[in-house]
C-alpha cells in the first residue's frame, strides 16, 4: 500500500519586508499568484492533498484559491513555529509530511519527488544548496571565525519527515524554529538532505520581485478641455476656486479630476470616462468628479492594478491656481487611497493664445503610472 503524503505550505506571514502593502503571496507570477504557482507545482508533481496553514487575514483571498483546488485551510501562529505545528495537527492521519514555505514558488518536481522519497526510505528529506559564499562566524566580543565552506549547506524547502517523527519532534520543542530541519535534529533525529536548486528561491525582501514579471507598470495618459461659463462654480481637483467663471459641462466640470481619470483608465486598457459616465445619462448630471474618479478607480483595481504616481499640468490663463494645488494633490491622493507624494500637479497659462488664453475654457493634461499589485479579480 503506498504512503499517503500531505502537503503542509505555509503562507500565514506578513511579508512586509517587501514593502507591497499585502501579503506577497498575492503577487502575480503571469496569470497566477505566488500562491497558486506554489500549490499547482505541488499538484502538478502529483501531490494534490494540501493544507494552506495562513494568516486569518487573508482568509478570503486564500480561500478563493483554496476552494478550486480543494485545500485544506488552517490558521497558523504568532511564530513560522507554531503554524508548521498548526499544520502538522491538521495532516493527521498522513504516513508523509511535507512542509514548505508559500513564497517559494519556483519549486521543482524533481526536488519535490526527491525531497518524499527520501522521508521514505531514511525518515526525512531536505532540500538543500551547497554554500558558496565564505561564511564568517561574529563572536560577541567581536573576535571572528572563519566557517570551512566544504561542511555548509543552505537549507530550504520542501522538506520531508515521516509524519509521526516529526510531530513527536514537534510536540517537545520549545522556542521558535527558523526550519523544520532544527526541530527535527533538536528531537535526536539525523536528516537526509536532498539536492536543492539556486532557482529555488524564497521571495523575501522587495529586491526579489524584480524582473519576475515583464509587464509590472503600464503608462497611461489623459486630457480635457471644457469652456468657462458664468454662473458656474469652478472646481479643479475637487477644489472650489473663487473666480467670476466656472467650467460648464454635464457634470461639474473638473477638468483636472477628468484628465486624470482619463490617465488611469488609459493605462489599464479601460473604455475612457465619457463611455463609463456618459453625459447622456442624468444620474451623472453634476456629478462631482472626484466620486467618479473613485469609481473609476476601483475598476482599475479589479484589473489587478494600483497607482504608482501622478503627474498633471493645469492650463489656465486666470485665476491664479499656485495657491490651491497643495489642497488638490490632497483631494486627488486621497480619492486614490495613495501619498500625496504620488500626485504632483503643476500650473501654467497659454501666454494668452488660444481659448485657454482668451480665457474661454481651461484644459488640462495628467499622466499616470499604474502597479501591477494582484491577478484580476
Amino acid at each position: 500500500m503506498s504512503e499517503k503524503v500531505k502537503i503542509i505550505i505555509l503562507c500565514a506571514g506578513v511579508g512586509k519586508r517587501t514593502g507591497l502593502g499585502y501579503n506577497k503571496l498575492f503577487y502575480p507570477l503571469g496569470a497566477k499568484t505566488v500562491l497558486e504557482t506554489t500549490a499547482d507545482a505541488f499538484a502538478d508533481a502529483g501531490f494534490g492533498d494540501i493544507v494552506f496553514v495562513i494568516n486569518p487575514a487573508d482568509e478570503a483571498a486564500v480561500r478563493e484559491i483554496a476552494d478550486g483546488r480543494g485545500i485544506c485551510v488552517v490558521y497558523g501562529g504568532a511564530t513560522r513555529t507554531e503554524s508548521a505545528r498548526n499544520g502538522l495537527n491538521a495532516a493527521e492521519g498522513c504516513d508523509i509530511a511535507v512542509i514548505h514555505d508559500g513564497a517559494r514558488p519556483f519549486v521543482s518536481a524533481k526536488i519535490i519527488r526527491d525531497s518524499v522519497e527520501s522521508a521514505k526510505k531514511y525518515g526525512s528529506g531536505i532540500a538543500a544548496v551547497a554554500a558558496v559564499d565564505t561564511v564568517k562566524y561574529v563572536g560577541g566580543d567581536g573576535k571572528v571565525v572563519t566557517l570551512p565552506r566544504s561542511n555548509l549547506i543552505c537549507t530550504q524547502t520542501p522538506q520531508s519527515f515521516r509524519y509521526g517523527e516529526i510531530k513527536a519532534a514537534y510536540g517537545k520543542f520549545e522556542g521558535t524554529a527558523t526550519d523544520d530541519c532544527e526541530v527535527y535534529e533538536k528531537a535526536d533525529y539525523t536528516p537526509k538532505f536532498v539536492e536543492g536548486s539556486a532557482e529555488n528561491r524564497k521571495i523575501t525582501v522587495a529586491e526579489d520581485l524584480h524582473g519576475l514579471n515583464p509587464d509590472e507598470s503600464k503608462i497611461g495618459v489623459g486630457f480635457d478641455v471644457h469652456p468657462l461659463k458664468e454662473g458656474r462654480r469652478l472646481i479643479l481637483g475637487g477644489v472650489d476656486i473663487p473666480h467670476r467663471l466656472g467650467l460648464d459641462g454635464h457634470s461639474d466640470a473638473d477638468v483636472l479630476a477628468h484628465a486624470v481619470t482619463d490617465a488611469l483608465l488609459s493605462a489599464a486598457s479601460l473604455p475612457d470616462i465619457g463611455v463609463i459616465f456618459p453625459d447622456s445619462d442624468m444620474k451623472f448630471k453634476d456629478a462631482d468628479s472626484i466620486i467618479l474618479m473613485q469609481t473609476a478607480y476601483k475598476r482599475v483595481l479589479s484589473e489587478g492594478y494600483r497607482v504608482g504616481n501622478v503627474s498633471a499640468v493645469i492650463m489656465a490663463q486666470k485665476p491664479k491656481l499656485a495657491g490651491f494645488i497643495p489642497l488638490m494633490r490632497k483631494r486627488i491622493a486621497e480619492a486614490l487611497g495613495t501619498d500625496t507624494d504620488n500626485v504632483n500637479i503643476s500650473a501654467t497659462t497659454t501666454e494668452n493664445l488660444g481659448i485657454v488664453g482668451e480665457e474661454k475654457g481651461i484644459a488640462a493634461s495628467a499622466t499616470c503610472l499604474l502597479k501591477r499589485t494582484a491577478h484580476k479579480f
